[in-house]
């Protein structure tokens, strides 16, 4: 576990050093690493044949990649005053900024195939993206689809050209659940949650309830498709034997959202 942590934390260094920007970090907030993310990554590709060097570069690549799609996401529509207008213009500007540092990284790597693959996978996610947004979902399948591709479609390129479609179901379920997770605590807290405002809109088109009744609803829902992954979790995990400790304890975290299945997951697995 200890090798890595190591490595873990050595390429967060250096993506956290590759975004420094001065101006940029005086006038927005500096940028989160999903250090989750960044651990799939990491055993994933330590899985492989790469050297670790081009190893460190891929993951390294990647996270600015999934880095500059989340800056990208948290560009507001509504009306701004002076300050506020500023603040989402160089938010753009710094996912611009952070898409230019991949697109470096990139060209420096002599793998074609690589390259293919991470722009399939951005397209794949802005795809989803303008999806769920737009709230274009017929079904409650289509808008899971929509949630889990936006999470999982990098990962999933990765794991494909690795040609390891065991990690690629595993690693889309896992994130699959963690934006779930996270997009419930905002809904429970009352701030927006784009994905529940989605289910609503499909909701509301079968059938008009109550406030409360339809609150309740839209959490049963939720939480139904976060039971559902979580078991076929529990079915790859027992059939996967190579996962680092660290990443054990990774995936029991996003599991303890549900105590009854982390009991559960942590004595059979």
């Amino acid at each position: 576990m200890q090798n890595l942590m190591v490595k873990l934390a050595d390429v967060k260094e250096q993506i956290n050093e590759k975004m420094k920007h001065p101006y940029l970090l005086k006038h927005i907030e500096p940028p989160i690493i999903d250090e989750d993310k960044l651990l799939l990554l990491l055993s994933l590709l330590n899985k492989g044949n790469k050297p670790e060097l081009i190893a460190k570069k891929y993951c390294i690549t990647i996270m600015l990649i999934q880095i500059a799609l989340d800056t990208h996401e948290l560009v507001s529509n509504h009306k701004l005053d002076s300050e506020e207008m500023k603040s989402r213009q160089l938010t753009v500007l710094a996912g611009v900024y952070y898409s230019g540092l991949y697109y470096k990284i990139l060209a420096g790597i002599d793998d074609i195939e690589m390259i293919r693959s991470l722009a399939e996978g951005i397209k794949e996610v802005n795809e989803h993206k303008i999806s769920l947004y737009q709230k274009s979902a017929n079904t409650l399948d289509e808008l899971m689809d929509d949630v889990k591709k936006i999470e999982s479609s990098l990962f999933v390129k990765v794991a494909s050209y690795l040609g390891d479609s065991k990690w690629s179901n595993f690693s889309s379920d896992l994130l699959f659940i963690k934006r779930l997770n996270a997009e419930r605590e905002m809904f429970l807290q009352g701030r927006k949650s784009i994905v529940f405002e989605a289910i609503k809109n499909i909701v509301e088109n079968d059938k008009c309830t109550a406030s409360n009744e339809q609150d309740k609803d839209l959490l049963a829902i939720c939480d139904h498709y976060i039971d559902f992954s979580k078991k076929l979790i529990q079915k790859q995990f027992m059939n996967y034997p190579i996962i680092d400790e660290l990443l054990v304890k990774r995936i029991q975290s996003v599991l303890t959202k549900n105590e009854s299945y982390a009991n559960t997951f942590v004595e059979e697995g």
